[in-house]
C-alpha cells in the first residue's frame, strides 16, 4: 500500500514538473515534443528522491561520477546493460548539471562537461535503446537547452526541493494535516482525499 501511494505521489509530482516545463517552453523554437517533457518531468520527480539519485558505496551514500558511469557503460558485457548505464549517465548529467552547476564549477567542471557526457549518452541511446529513441534523440540534440529549462523551472517555481515535498506529503498522509494539504495543492499537486490518514 505504501509503495503504491508513493508511486501515485511520484506520478503527481511528475505531472507538476511536466506542466512547469511546458509553461516555460512557450518561447522555444522548435518546441520540445510532449513525450520529452513527460520524460523530463518523470526524471525530476524520480531523481528528486535522494534514494534514486545516490548509491550506497563504501558505507556511505555517494553520487557516482559521470566518468565512472561512462567507464561502466564502456565495460558493460551486454548492449542492454550498456543502455541502462548510459541512460543513468544522461539523466544524472541533466539533473545535476541543471541544479548544481556551482558545486561542479568549483571542481573545474563546466557546463560543456555535462553537455558532452549527457548529450553523448543520449545520442548513443537514440540509436540503440529499445524504447524512447525519439526522446533520447531530442535530448541529445538540445541538451544545453534542456539544462537551462530545468534550471529555470526549478529555481523559479520550486521553493522546496523534492525531499521537502516528499516529507510534506508523508506528513499529510499520516496525519491528514490541512496545512500540509494546502501547501501541496499550492505547489500544484492534486491529492486524493481518500488517501490521507492511514
Amino acid at each position: 500500500m505504501a509503495q503504491h501511494t508513493l508511486q501515485t505521489f511520484e506520478g503527481n509530482l511528475a505531472e507538476y514538473f511536466r506542466e512547469r516545463l511546458a509553461s516555460c517552453t512557450q518561447s522555444l523554437r522548435p518546441k520540445p515534443q510532449q513525450e520529452t517533457l513527460w520524460y523530463m518531468g518523470a526524471l525530476l520527480a524520480r531523481l528528486g528522491d535522494s534514494q534514486q539519485l545516490f548509491c550506497y558505496e563504501d558505507g556511505r551514500l555517494s553520487l557516482r561520477p559521470l566518468a565512472v558511469l561512462y567507464k561502466d557503460a564502456h565495460d558493460a558485457p551486454t548492449g542492454q546493460e550498456r543502455c541502462l548505464i548510459l541512460r543513468q549517465l544522461g539523466d544524472q548529467a541533466l539533473f545535476v548539471g541543471a541544479l548544481f552547476p556551482e558545486r561542479y564549477q568549483r571542481k573545474g567542471l563546466k557546463q560543456d562537461y555535462f553537455i558532452g557526457m549527457g548529450g553523448g549518452a543520449y545520442d548513443y541511446l537514440a540509436d540503440h535503446a529499445d524504447t524512447h529513441r525519439s526522446i533520447f534523440a531530442e535530448l541529445a540534440e538540445h541538451f544545453a537547452v534542456f539544462l537551462h529549462l530545468i534550471a529555470e523551472v526549478c529555481s523559479r517555481q520550486i521553493h522546496q526541493n523534492a525531499d521537502d515535498i516528499m516529507r510534506l506529503y508523508q506528513q499529510w498522509r499520516s496525519s491528514g494535516n490541512r496545512y500540509a494539504a494546502n501547501q501541496l495543492r499550492a505547489l500544484g499537486i492534486s491529492l486524493d482525499e481518500g488517501q490521507g490518514v492511514h
